[in-house]
């Protein structure tokens, strides 16, 4: 795995939220996910209600988390996203339990979880004023 994208899949590792991007029916989108990271995979739990994961599955994707909503006023901002292959997924208890408990509803509706899994083919890293090295200074 080259280095951007080793860095990439290392810092969505240290995230619970982030957006999923690609298109249904040639417009393109954003959607919340919670994800885990699992063996360099991005695993994501959607809500079913919404229909997101038909438009993800089978086709690519791009997943990324950032610090923009959480930054201090003059701190450090960062950005990271992956790209690529994104399937249906059934997760592993273990798994399951690392996502952690899920939402009661979304946009009035019970939550009905659907899992995906994202195969990254290349990951982008940006940082602002030493954001990485100050948040993430911890890192291996």
């Amino acid at each position: 795995m080259p280095s951007d994208e080793r860095l990439a899949v290392e810092l969505l590792a240290r995230t619970d939220y982030g957006r999923v991007a690609t298109s249904m029916r040639a417009l393109p989108f954003l959607a919340f996910a919670r994800h885990v990271v699992h063996d360099g995979r991005v695993l994501l739990r959607l809500p079913r209600n919404c229909g997101y994961h038909r438009a993800c599955a089978g086709g690519v994707v791009a997943y990324g988390a950032d610090n923009l909503g959480s930054a201090r006023p003059g701190a450090g901002l960062w950005s990271v996203q992956v790209v690529g292959e994104c399937s249906a997924y059934e997760p592993t208890a273990a798994e399951l339990d690392r996502f952690g408990p899920a939402p009661r509803l979304v946009d009035g509706e019970p939550y009905e979880p659907v899992y995906l899994i994202v195969e990254p083919q290349f990951g982008t890293v940006h940082s602002t004023d030493g954001a990485l090295e100050s948040r993430f200074a911890h890192m291996p």
